[in-house]
């Protein structure tokens, strides 16, 4: 793994202007820079141009996703950018379609992608505290963990074929913050997953 397309997903409002999800994104990509990865980024900030964005997935060894959890997803500005950058990457850059086809509908579905061998890790923001999650006594999600929250996303990216990294996440961070233990457990994070080359 030598490159990584790292991708901040955060929509600013008055009530979260996304200074978590920046200071994530910044430590990083100085993580990956000052251990010799190879870095381009997107933020949905930008402008952005639909081929440019499925030829930054191609060429990346790993997709590296920030995003802060709206609403138990993605923020909107992420999704429209899915909808655009990756409906029109079935045409074989991302993937062949579903897999799939009118000849042979008894492949599996989801078997299309085009990106095997590739990558990619969720790191997320919440406003939930992490005892919310993986507990079956806690009535909300009922056991279920972050991974299971993030199920979609992680079969976006399975559709072409990528496979996981281990998923980081801050809870509370509205309510109860503990953001220098954050960025120790991120540090941690990233030096396990990404050493260096």
């Amino acid at each position: 793994m030598k490159k990584i397309f790292h991708i901040n997903a955060h929509e600013e409002y008055e009530f979260s202007p996304g200074k978590l999800n920046a200071s994530l994104s910044e430590k990083a990509k100085e993580h990956f820079s000052s251990r010799g990865y190879e870095v381009r980024s997107t933020t949905m900030k930008d402008d952005y141009d639909i081929d440019e964005e499925i030829a930054k997935h191609q060429w990346a060894d790993v997709v590296f996703l920030q995003s802060p959890v709206n609403w138990m997803g993605v923020p909107w500005s992420f999704k429209k950018y899915m909808d655009y950058v990756y409906s029109f990457g079935m045409d074989g850059r991302l993937c062949n379609g579903d897999g799939r086809t009118r000849e042979d509908a008894s492949r599996q579905y989801g078997t299309g992608g085009t990106l095997e061998g590739k990558k990619y890790m969720l790191s997320l923001t919440l406003n939930a505290p992490e005892h919310s999650f993986a507990d079956p006594g806690q009535t909300f999600f009922g056991g279920k963990t972050v991974d299971d929250l993030f199920w979609p996303m992680h079969l976006n990216f399975k559709f072409f074929g990528m496979e996981p990294l281990e998923t980081f996440a801050s809870f509370d961070v509205m309510k109860n913050p503990t953001i220098e233990e954050d960025f120790a457990r991120f540090a941690r994070h990233l030096e396990r997953n990404f050493p260096g080359i």
